[in-house]
């Protein structure tokens, strides 16, 4: 679908190429958005700062294979128990200064503000603002089938956003501390009764939530450039993505991922790059008015 002078002309392969391409990226968008999903869906911690920890990710993997050769992936793992441990920390001090305190709501969202600047700010003193991208063995390479080209830069992400949210999905309904954490988002008072601290709880789930920020960090460096702020351009994405899902659904934060990713590559590819970034607010505000409680939201 273009202009060939002044006449309009369909192009079916340009259609299609760009719903798979939108596809796989929302495979991606899914995996940086199921962090914020625990978090915000179901502790009900407005973490604005969410974003700027998927770069943080993106610069441990950055900096592990440029300095020992470690596959970003691979990296992104090894540093997941570090960032889960981060997290549990960050929530603490976020409980101890704020929640326990019953002011969450607005000194909360500027405490989380604050960690996200300060974030920012020490990537850009040590790194500086360059644009970081890394070219591991498997990506530059395309698999064709029919007409569709899929680049194994987008495909990966993908397939790491899928696994992510299956694993995730698995861990809520069939684990202990999963039904916990589904619990303690309902009647906090109630686990307490039945033997289990809703502080510990949520301090695992929002542990939880930086650690898959930093894997989908991984990812995103190898999908495209990285910089220290463009952790700004997640945060519309991320909070539509949670929103349009339904509040704390797993598997309603993949499906509206796919719906965004697939919106903006139409956007992108039919009217140009710069309107993209205006379909995620777009949808924002839309699902706000129309159905607050996403598509699978209770």
């Amino acid at each position: 679908m273009f202009y060939v002078g002044r006449r309009f002309v369909f192009s079916f392969d340009l259609l299609l190429n760009a719903i798979v391409a939108g596809l796989l990226v929302g495979g991606f968008y899914a995996a940086v958005a199921l962090g914020l999903s625990l978090a915000f869906g179901l502790l009900d911690v407005v973490n604005i700062a969410h974003p700027v920890f998927v770069i943080l990710g993106s610069y441990v993997a950055f900096m592990l294979y440029e300095g020992l050769g470690i596959d970003p992936i691979v990296a992104g793992l090894i540093f997941t128990p570090v960032f889960y441990l981060l997290g549990v920390g960050v929530y603490r001090i976020y409980y101890n200064s704020f929640e326990k305190k019953g002011t969450e709501s607005l000194r909360g969202l500027v405490f989380f503000f604050g960690l996200l600047f300060i974030i920012e700010v020490s990537l850009i003193i040590v790194y500086g603002v360059d644009y970081r991208l890394l070219e591991p063995s498997y990506i530059g390479k395309s698999i064709h089938i029919g007409v569709v080209g899929i680049a194994t830069r987008l495909l990966v992400p993908f397939l790491g956003g899928v696994i992510m949210t299956l694993s995730l999905h698995f861990f809520l309904s069939r684990s202990f501390y999963g039904k916990a954490i589904m619990g303690v988002s309902q009647d906090g008072l109630a686990l307490r009764l039945m033997g289990a601290d809703p502080v510990k709880i949520k301090s695992i789930a929002f542990g939880i939530a930086i650690a898959t920020a930093s894997l989908a960090g991984a990812l995103l460096i190898i999908l495209g450039t990285v910089e220290p702020s463009i952790n700004r351009e997640y945060i519309g994405r991320v909070f539509a993505i949670v929103v349009l899902g339904g509040m704390g659904s797993v598997g309603g934060t993949l499906v509206a991922a796919l719906i965004l990713g697939v919106l903006e590559s139409l956007t992108s590819t039919f009217y140009g790059p710069s309107w993209s970034l205006a379909v995620s607010f777009g949808i924002l505000l839309i699902v706000l008015a129309v159905r607050p409680s996403g598509l699978f939201g209770r």
